[in-house]
């Protein structure tokens, strides 16, 4: 008779054999369990998709993909030219201010201070009006319209758009769902108010701004780079006779820059810990998958509605906007020295900086939505600077509708000022209908306190220069 080591007999042997099985499946389950537990990964989404959830359980993309980056190369004369005068100080008027001044190449060309708005002028004494955005992650922005792209809209005017955009329904935005996509809502172009279409229509703008660099004319701009140490190689490139144009040089000079911005890898380097998660290459921990999956939750974060972070149907990875312009009644901010006029307004697409919508008054108080990659890197948040932390912009989003009086401040008839920032007028421009935002008073906040520390750490994802550990 054959026997266990311990010399049970057959029978007792098989009950013992599914008795073990049983123990080892109710422990492979309660491990499993406590796993996605602590990953924040719920019984719907396992059933949703199983093996995707057991990979994302161990930290790894559900279904990792094979990205389409921008091809690596050498610059181009032109783009050469452009990192050059990108760097130049003496196109501005100080002598003491360069493009890369506010947007720093080691800090995701932005600022590198924690100023709500950066201090430029002739004798760099006069402050900006706005926070200034990086220039990172711009390549594949679309101008500026109303509306999805697509063959309905090809050869339809601006006024056009807006007045078809007057009559259609508005879908709610959710993380879970593409369908806002194709609202008639402003999106694209550059800037917080979207009045540039093109980097080099961007890259003359703080050039020749009274409040920025401020480099005079284009008489000066032009004399600057012919008495420089490249007028040689302009001339090659442009022309022999391009210094006989002064304004030819600046748009050239312009052109060289946006090609400096298009060609470079340090503007869209996608080397992130979750460029490389999303292909296979990194294992993210608990709290990270726990602050993505927070962040694409319509009912906590919702933060994916409108920074996308799916790479595109044609594989192209996610840059973490939907390029849309949203009204969120951001607090004002009293360290703007223009806010010190209590009759001064900041009204994004409506001005006061871009002039041609504005009397399209549904569009007033809507800012651009940025990406949010290299994010955390960021010491100042919002178009005006406002909030000085992730935690205090998520705190924003989590209270703003439920708990206004922890947002903003009380006026002399000690009522909460919300949206105080715009003019009572147009504050029904403010978003109430896309989550987290939509609640009421009193009302629990979408988010939780671990909720909000998750998504920060799953931010912290997006920063580029990530190396592996191993």
């Amino acid at each position: 008779m054959s026997h266990f080591p311990f010399g049970a007999p057959r029978r007792n042997r098989v009950v013992a054999l599914m008795a073990g099985a049983v123990l080892l499946g109710a422990a492979a389950l309660a491990w499993a369990a406590s796993s996605f537990a602590a990953s924040g990964i719920t019984l719907a989404e396992l059933g949703h998709d199983p093996l995707g959830s057991m990979r994302l359980a161990r930290g790894a993309y559900p279904h990792p993909v094979h990205l389409q980056f921008p091809p690596a190369q050498p610059l181009s004369a032109v783009a050469s030219i452009g990192q050059v005068l990108f760097n130049d100080p003496a196109l501005s008027g100080s002598g003491r201010q360069s493009c890369a001044s506010c947007h720093d190449p080691a800090h995701a060309f932005a600022p590198a201070n924690d100023l709500a708005v950066q201090i430029g002028g002739r004798s760099m004494d006069r402050a900006g009006l706005r926070a200034v955005p990086s220039l990172a992650y711009l390549y594949r922005q679309p101008p500026f319209s109303i509306g999805p792209e697509n063959a309905e809209q090809e050869g339809v005017s601006l006024v056009q758009s807006i007045s078809r955009a007057g009559h259609a329904t508005r879908a709610t935005k959710r993380a879970d769902s593409s369908a806002a996509g194709r609202n008639l809502v402003p999106q694209g172009g550059l800037f917080w108010d979207g009045r540039a279409d093109t980097l080099q229509q961007q890259a003359g703008g703080p050039l020749f701004n009274p409040l920025e660099m401020d480099a005079g004319s284009a008489d000066r701009v032009a004399h600057v780079i012919e008495s420089g140490g490249n007028a040689a190689m302009f001339r090659a490139l442009f022309g022999p006779s391009v210094f006989e144009n002064a304004q030819q040089v600046v748009a050239e000079a312009m052109f060289a820059i946006a090609r400096y911005q298009i060609e470079s890898p340090a503007f869209h380097a996608f080397n992130s810990k979750f460029d490389a998660w999303m292909q296979g290459h990194a294992t993210f921990t608990r709290q990270e998958v726990r602050g993505y999956l927070a962040f694409n939750d319509p009912r906590r974060g919702n933060c994916a509605a409108c920074h996308l972070d799916r790479p595109t149907a044609d594989g192209l990875p996610p840059l973490f906007t939907d390029t849309q312009y949203e009204a969120l009644g951001v607090p004002r901010n009293p360290e703007i020295p223009a806010n010190r006029d209590p009759a001064y307004h900041d009204l994004g697409i409506c001005g006061p900086t871009r002039t041609d919508l504005r009397n399209m008054t549904q569009y007033c108080g809507m800012f651009l939505t940025p990406s949010l990659r290299n994010v955390a890197t960021r010491k100042r948040f919002f178009h005006n600077g406002q909030a000085r932390s992730l935690a205090q912009v998520l705190r924003f989003y989590n209270l703003r509708d439920v708990d206004p009086a922890r947002i903003y401040p009380r006026g002399p008839d000690g009522r909460v000022e919300i949206a105080d920032d715009l003019p009572a007028a147009v504050r029904a421009n403010v978003d109430h209908v896309d989550p987290p935002f939509g609640r009421h008073p009193g009302e629990p906040p979408p988010m939780s306190e671990r909720d909000m520390r998750d998504i920060i750490a799953f931010l912290h994802t997006l920063n580029d220069g990530w190396h592996s550990p191993h």
